[in-house]
């Protein structure tokens, strides 16, 4: 073969292999920018709509409440949707979960999403969101305080029992199912009850903006379908998770195509305790509700 027909041979390949390294770099270059405007759309890295789910009985959580303040501060998280089924729980669970809602909507629109129930502590929860929705057969209100005990002095004479207790006052631990519930006693807790009711009333009057007479006349206790809670202005619309998607895209300008991602909430105790309560939770609860605190609950012991 001659010389000439040697050079040609190897223009040949150092084409092609320029021609290969030119379209692989092309390929990159191609992927790389998918890449980036995947990761930038709406113009902002990773975005996406958190998810909170609040099932079962609401207790003060510490890990939640550390929980939604990352959220609050992640200006990846452009909306946080709040699905809620509960009957309710303590006082200062349903506050705290209130407040963490709010702090998060201060920084980013907030809805609330209701399942089953959304009674007592469950709705306080609720009305935290920019925007509450039922489903039509929702069970939701039960606007209320409730302290609970019992008198079991009668039993224990029966028994041949009688309870010996040194306090430092009267007052001390009332009421108490191992002596009389006296009337000073009946009337303290009563104030304390009476302010909590308060403290709910004004919670709901703020955030539904409605007046403090026609609150007042809903909570009274009772229960209402999603479809008389809206007609009351208890919640804003009829709907699950997609309504609530349509309103923050409608209303918010949230991008309709941004995935949801749940909210994960750090325990250090661990999956085995989600276990337990799932297991045993209905026990758990009796316990709880023999502790001193005040409980906003619709029918604890039928769940």
């Amino acid at each position: 073969m001659s010389l000439d027909a040697d050079r040609l041979i190897d223009r040949r390949r150092l084409k092609r292999r320029l021609t290969f390294w030119r379209l692989a770099a092309i390929v990159a270059i191609v992927a790389f920018i998918a890449a980036v405007a995947g990761r930038y759309a709406d113009g902002v890295s990773g975005g996406y709509v958190a998810k909170l789910t609040v099932e079962g009985i609401i207790l003060d959580d510490a890990a939640r409440t550390d929980a939604l303040a990352a959220v609050a501060g992640d200006g990846d998280a452009k909306a946080l949707i709040v699905y809620i089924d509960s009957p309710g729980g303590s006082v200062v669970g349903g506050e705290s979960l209130f407040r963490g809602l709010r702090e998060v909507a201060a920084a980013k629109p907030v809805v609330a999403v209701m399942g089953d129930l959304a009674t007592s502590a469950g709705y306080m929860a609720a009305i935290g969101a920019d925007r509450v929705f039922a489903r039509a057969g929702s069970v939701t209100g039960s606007i209320g305080v409730i302290m609970q005990s019992a008198d079991i002095t009668g039993l224990l004479d029966k028994l041949g029992i009688r309870p010996e207790i040194i306090k430092s006052a009267p007052l001390k631990a009332q009421p108490n199912p191992f002596e009389p519930f006296s009337p000073a006693a009946r009337e303290a807790t009563r104030v304390v009850v009476a302010d909590i009711f308060e403290l709910f009333v004004d919670m709901v009057v703020e955030r539904r903006e409605m007046a403090r007479e026609r609150v007042l006349g809903l909570a009274d206790g009772r229960v209402f379908t999603g479809r008389q809670a809206k007609a009351n202005g208890l919640v804003d619309d009829l709907g699950g998770e997609a309504e609530a998607r349509q309103w923050l895209t409608e209303a918010k300008g949230i991008a309709e195509g941004l995935p949801v991602r749940p909210v994960e909430i750090a325990r250090e105790d661990g999956w085995w305790r989600e276990l337990l309560d799932a297991s045993v939770g209905k026990s758990v609860f009796s316990e709880r509700l023999r502790l001193d605190g005040l409980v906003s609950v619709w029918h604890p012991e039928g769940r």
